[in-house]
């Protein structure tokens, strides 16, 4: 990785390490994200993102994920206040695509706009490539071998490593690939949403793209610590989300609770046993928390080991669609393709 050898702290510990895609990059078998970092589960503190982001290196989280919406470019400047000490310890991933408008949340893949947006994210960053570079959102307005051709020739000249897609189908996936190696995508994947199951994990082992799974705790609810819209902040975006509705909320509750009390029963924190779901689905479980010491428990789930009968136990109590209600409004959720 090259830029920037200073370091901060030894890495305290070590994670088991995967292989991105058919690229020649090595992560941590976790990934930890930065977007809560910014505003979207209502506000924070800078000086305490910065502590959680070096307890995350230091706890061998060596893959950490950023966006340049995120915070509308405040989570990439975050970031790279870290990497101006530690670029060498960090698979650097970020994102482009999505922008606010007039109406709202929109995808944008044109192309002059991911020539636009690598420059913005590396001076953001502070650093002279990307490793990882994903289009955040397809947009329907542009072929997607035009925009994943761009980001090809970004790759050509040395701006970005390797290049991923998020929310895709498998049809687009496989077209996207025809036209330059993806070697990663990101999508939601937990215990409580299992739509990947039904193609695209399988799109992605029959191409060599790692999946990447997002919101492996279920945006908090898989660790038990949200049991209604009023535990979180009146900024936190979750307040809206359909799952905490009135409608949806008891059912919800009832699946939570079971998978809680079988985590207890293991002896494990629910995050852990989440996150321990999602590797023995040969994933990358991309997890975000605003606290450190959250991020040291929570990466202790490489070192569990999932039984058949534990596996099993997690389907009876949280079968496909178990959870009611979509986790984002509409608005939202249309921005994901099916």
């Amino acid at each position: 990785m090259g830029e920037g050898s200073a370091r901060r702290s030894p890495r305290l510990v070590s994670l088991p390490r995967v292989r991105l895609g058919r690229s020649e990059l090595e992560v941590s078998q976790l990934a930890f994200g930065l977007m809560s970092l910014s505003q979207t589960y209502g506000p924070s503190e800078d000086a305490e993102s910065l502590e959680t982001i070096h307890a995350a290196i230091d706890a061998g989280l060596d893959f950490l994920d950023s966006a340049e919406i995120y915070g509308v470019g405040h989570n990439e400047r975050l970031f790279g206040e870290v990497l101006e000490k530690r670029r060498d310890e960090v698979v650097v991933a970020t994102k482009f695509g999505l922008e606010i408008g007039d109406g709202g949340m929109r995808a944008n893949g044109r192309p002059e706009n991911a020539r636009r947006a690598i420059e913005g994210s590396l001076e953001r960053l502070g650093i002279e490539v990307v490793d990882l570079y994903y289009l955040h959102r397809v947009d329907p307005d542009v072929p997607i071998e035009e925009t994943v051709g761009t980001m090809g020739r970004l790759v050509d000249e040395g701006k970005v490593r390797t290049i991923g897609l998020s929310e895709v189908n498998a049809d687009t996936l496989r077209r996207a690939h025809a036209e330059h190696p993806i070697t990663a995508l990101q999508s939601e994947y937990s215990v409580f949403h299992r739509l990947p199951e039904e193609e695209i994990l399988a799109a992605c082992r029959e191409l060599g793209t790692t999946f990447v799974a997002f919101s492996p705790l279920g945006r908090g609810l898989l660790t038990g610590t949200v049991r209604a819209a009023t535990d979180l902040h009146k900024a936190d975006m979750r307040r809206h989300s359909p799952q905490l509705a009135d409608e949806n909320l008891g059912a919800n509750l009832a699946v939570i609770d079971a998978f809680v009390e079988l985590a207890q029963e293991r002896e494990l924190e629910p995050g852990q046993l989440a996150l321990a779901w999602a590797l023995a689905q040969r994933v990358i479980p991309l997890f975000g928390t605003r606290r450190a010491a959250r991020v040291r428990s929570n990466a202790a789930a490489a070192d569990l080991e999932m039984d058949e009968k534990l596996l099993e136990r997690i389907d009876e109590i949280a079968p496909r669609d178990a959870i009611r209600g979509t986790a984002l409004l509409p608005a939202m959720e249309a921005l994901k393709q099916r």
